[in-house]
């Protein structure tokens, strides 16, 4: 079974709500939250969520400010961040099968049938998160839209005819 690790759904909790206060806050100013306010939003323990939101400011998808009214802000508009970069910045690159790696092949490559049938089940996930939006995941705030079309979540066909 694929699945998510820990860190990654909380990094993409942390930017969703990151995101729904940006859109509540036209001030570029208040558009912060501590760690505090994000870790008891959604109940993820702190000291991990400090970890992950140093992360996300380091790779560039947040803004850390210092100071009293301090905290995290989205580097820029939610609509252009994706659930793929998010994912990456924590996790690190996305492969399915140990084979398939940054620094290349296993010791199998020459015998290997089943690489390429994983690599388009590896490609078409890493093309469904990247057209899933932070902004179309996000509550609109009360009585507002977002403006724009919803990107369409695809299912993954991984049968080839």
């Amino acid at each position: 079974m694929l699945r998510l690790t820990k860190k990654a759904d909380y990094g993409l909790m942390a930017v969703k709500l990151l995101a729904e206060h940006w859109l509540r806050q036209p001030d570029e100013a208040n558009r912060a939250l501590s760690a505090k306010d994000i870790a008891d939003a959604y109940h993820i323990p702190p000291q991990l969520l400090a970890k992950i939101l140093q992360t996300l400011a380091r790779t560039g998808i947040l803004v850390s400010h210092a100071g009293i009214y301090g905290g995290y802000s989205l580097a820029r508009n939610p609509e252009s961040i994706t659930a793929f970069e998010i994912i990456r910045a924590i996790d690190g690159p996305l492969f399915i099968t140990s084979c398939i790696t940054v620094n290349g092949n296993c010791d199998l490559v020459g015998t290997c049938t089943i690489k390429e049938p994983l690599s388009k089940v590896n490609d078409s996930i890493r093309e469904v998160l990247t057209k899933i939006r932070m902004i179309d995941m996000c509550e609109p705030p009360v009585g507002t839209a977002h403006g724009h079309e919803k990107t369409e979540l695809v299912t993954l066909d991984t049968h080839s005819h």
